[in-house]
């Protein structure tokens, strides 16, 4: 069954599959992990969904190094 980004829930080690979609649920999801700055913008997306295996928490990692950059 496929993985439903509106409804299931969310976990660090939840796989982005190529039907991930940015749904209030993932934005709850980085919120919780990330703190009330988080954000997505257009390279951050992009990054998201470049093909590669990665899974929500590499997803929440990776924003929160873009941060201390």
């Amino acid at each position: 069954m496929e993985f439903d980004w509106h409804s299931h829930v969310i976990t660090r080690s939840t796989e982005v599959s190529r039907h991930y979609k940015n749904t209030q649920n993932v934005r709850r999801f980085m919120l919780e992990h990330c703190g009330a700055a988080f954000k997505f913008d257009r390279a951050f997306m992009a990054w998201i969904r470049n093909g590669m295996p990665k899974t929500m928490g590499d997803v929440v990692d990776e924003w929160k190094q873009r941060q201390e950059r």
